[in-house]
């Protein structure tokens, strides 16, 4: 058996502030969605002809209309809609550090940033607007080229 990561699901309230994490701060795509019996958005890595690329399906509560999402996904109690739970990250291998690091100040967003020399890697640390922690992970030599123009 062979398994790969598919997508992950974040419920939330605030669908706007979710998509603008994901597409404006990371640089996801909105992309086409199935006709869910509830808000949200299917946010793509890539062509928007694959299905697999929409690697994040942004689940919408409407506490004015919860029937359709109750009856395709389950009740949920909002109060547990802040971060995420037992799982502690989501991480995404990336490359252009010194973009994302640009990028992210120009967002006025700041990361926690770590470098894991065994294994080669540099991480970004950053939290949606749902409290779920994203990890970015970089070659290691990227942060070492950035540290270099400095």
């Amino acid at each position: 058996m062979t398994l790969t990561l598919n997508h992950f699901s974040v419920r939330t309230l605030d669908v706007e502030s979710t998509r603008y994490f994901y597409v404006d701060v990371l640089g996801l795509t909105v992309g086409p969605r199935p006709a869910f019996p509830f808000p949200g958005l299917w946010l793509y890595r890539g062509d928007h002809g694959q299905a697999a690329n929409a690697v994040v399906h942004v689940i919408g509560m409407d506490p004015n209309d919860p029937v359709g999402l109750k009856s395709y996904l389950g009740e949920r109690d909002v109060s547990s809609l802040s971060g995420s739970g037992a799982v502690d990250h989501i991480a995404f291998f990336a490359d252009g550090l010194a973009d994302m690091l640009a990028h992210l100040k120009a967002q006025g967003v700041t990361p926690r940033e770590r470098t894991v020399p065994s294994i080669g890697l540099h991480q970004l640390f950053l939290d949606d607007p749902n409290g779920v922690v994203i990890e970015l992970n970089y070659p290691a030599a990227e942060k070492q080229a950035v540290d270099a123009a400095v």
